[in-house]
């Protein structure tokens, strides 16, 4: 790696993933494929919640909110993702690379909680200040070459010329007291709506309500899992480039599941579509 004066950083290099040339073209067409699916997704939820009256009520409000962070949160990391998978190792300046790591932990932390809107965009964008600003931004860094696909707290700070030790205490604490709130608030959320849901007298309502909750747990359990291992797990018991194949879970696969597994496989939103699509019909019948 390339060895800098210990002053401000001009650029860093993304590393990307190591794999054969061979592969990267394939690599590179199912990413994008994935991304361009899921832009499309929450696209798709955002035009139908403003589009049909049906689906105004503050449930789909929030799921709207969420599409419209969804397409910010996707956008931060998958683009240089994508260049690295092209291009191998890649170039970024410093400011772009700390916008990107406070963008990414700003939207991270108000992802999940997508249900009080507007207080956790605040919320989420002052949280990621102490650690991504206030913090890793200010640390005088000796090497160039950050082990990711996009620029992120550990592998910034391997790059530093000081002792990082007390930055990653502060960081741990911090990011995990916010998803361990976020967690349990979570919990007590679904909690509620599975005593609602045993409340149900059809047994075939209890089923899909179950089934529902299932699969809204599944991607909340994915994304604070990998999450977890990431950022408040011990680094130094993984294999060098682990963190960032997990990283491939909160960034691209459950950004990914949300817009399916919130919506599209939501009656209401169904019955929606084909509202929204017999008025697009009739209008074009009077043209």
């Amino acid at each position: 790696m390339d060895q800098l004066n210990h002053t401000w950083a001009q650029s860093f290099i993304l590393a990307g993933f190591s794999a054969p040339g061979t592969l990267r073209p394939l690599a590179f067409l199912g990413t994008l494929c994935i991304y361009l699916l899921t832009m499309a997704g929450n696209l798709f939820i955002i035009v139908l919640v403003r589009a049909d009256a049906g689906l105004s009520t503050p449930m789909y409000f929030f799921i709207g909110v969420l599409s419209f962070l969804e397409l910010w949160y996707v956008s931060t990391t998958v683009p240089t993702l994508l260049h690295t998978w092209l291009r191998g190792r890649s170039a970024i300046s410093a400011v772009a690379c700390f916008i990107q790591l406070y963008v990414f932990h700003s939207l991270g932390m108000t992802e999940v909680q997508f249900w009080l809107a507007g207080a956790t965009w605040v919320a989420g964008f002052s949280a990621a200040l102490v650690p991504a600003t206030s913090l890793t931004a200010t640390l005088p860094f000796c090497l160039k070459e950050v082990a990711h696909y996009f620029c992120d707290l550990a592998p910034l700070m391997r790059l530093a010329c000081v002792d990082t030790g007390w930055h990653a205490r502060v960081h741990i604490t911090v990011i995990g007291m916010i998803n361990a709130c976020n967690l349990v608030l979570i919990l007590g959320l679904y909690g509620g709506i599975l005593r609602a849901v045993l409340k149900l007298p059809s047994a075939v309502g209890r089923i899909k309500a179950f089934s529902t909750c299932f699969s809204h747990m599944t991607v909340v359990a994915l994304f604070f899992g990998s999450a977890f291992i990431v950022y408040v797990g011990s680094p130094g018991s993984r294999s060098e480039g682990t963190d960032k194949r997990i990283a491939l879970v909160y960034t691209l696969l459950t950004p990914f599941l949300n817009p399916i597994i919130y919506s599209l496989r939501n009656k209401e939103v169904k019955e929606a579509v084909r509202r929204v699509a017999q008025r697009i019909r009739a209008l074009l019948k009077g043209c």
